[in-house]
């Protein structure tokens, strides 16, 4: 970066995987503890995004404020320890092709909108809806966009698919996503029968609701070969091309059937999963985590 970051592109650096954060200073995992973590503070143990440190009874959030624990720098000099020296993997999958993943920022006046799109417009029950915001993978931005998270290794965010809910419809993918390193899914069970693959997060979401012990999954558009594709195959679930039921979406599953001759093609009904999911006016849904 030659610039102070924006407010968007400090968000993507407080998403850093704390685990990167604490190898890069040098700190060692504990052989029995895979959550705790020797450094030069005293020990610490991380859950998800957030660090405590037993020996100082100090914690915190995210990898900007653990950078500052680790090293005793100031806000400023963390964020340039982090971001502007790139010597983390995870932050060099951060800036891709010298560009910073920039998730738009939450806005929870937005909320509303979001939801009101997601069920009125596109047929998804308002629980659900309510589920996934909760679950940390949908929120809404300052514009009003439906914001699906994209998550990698270790659940961290590499990307998000926009979806404009106002009187345009569009759809894109945040600044700096690398989709190639991780995508959207819904799984709330423990048992999946089946994995397919789909190419919106909507969609994985109206799959979600047809094939209820699926796990969904967006490729973010039709692609072939995405670079998770092959670890994702030794999984002992059988795995479906659900693409949509049109020339992009056949040529992009004919193309994956002949690199990975065990994927099934599954095509919608319709051109696709939401527009089945809207033409069943029967279909109830209820959570169901067991």
């Amino acid at each position: 970066m030659t610039r102070p970051p924006g407010r968007d592109e400090l968000y993507a650096l407080r998403q850093v995987p704390l685990p990167a954060v604490l190898r890069a200073s040098g700190a060692r995992p504990d052989r029995c503890d895979r959550k705790k973590w020797h450094t030069a503070q005293g020990i610490l143990s991380i859950t998800g995004m957030k660090f405590m440190n037993w020996s100082q009874n100090v914690g915190g959030g995210g990898a900007i404020d653990l950078v500052m624990h680790l090293h005793r720098l100031d806000f400023r000099a963390a964020v340039q320890w982090l971001g502007y020296r790139p010597a983390i993997p995870q932050v060099r999958e951060y800036l891709g092709s010298g560009q910073v993943l920039s998730l738009p920022s939450p806005d929870p006046t937005q909320i509303p909108a979001v939801q009101h799109y997601l069920t009125a417009q596109r047929g998804l029950p308002p629980a659900l809806i309510q589920w996934v915001i909760e679950s940390g993978d949908l929120y809404a931005d300052r514009r009003g966009n439906a914001v699906f998270l994209l998550r990698g290794k270790e659940n961290q965010p590499v990307g998000a698919e926009l979806r404009g809910t106002g009187a345009v419809r569009w759809r894109g993918l945040a600044l700096g996503s690398r989709k190639d390193l991780g995508y959207f899914r819904w799984r709330p069970h423990a048992a999946t029968t089946a994995i397919i693959l789909c190419e919106s997060a909507i969609d994985a979401l109206s799959c979600f609701l047809l094939y209820p012990r699926c796990l969904a999954i967006s490729t973010a558009g039709a692609r072939a070969n995405p670079r998770w594709l092959p670890d994702l195959l030794r999984e002992s679930a059988p795995v479906y091309c659900g693409f949509d039921a049109d020339l992009a979406g056949d040529a992009m599953a004919q193309q994956m059937a002949k690199l990975y001759p065990t994927v099934q093609r599954l095509r919608p009904a319709l051109h696709d999963w939401n527009d089945v999911l809207k033409s069943d006016p029967h279909l109830t849904f209820r959570i169901d985590t067991r």
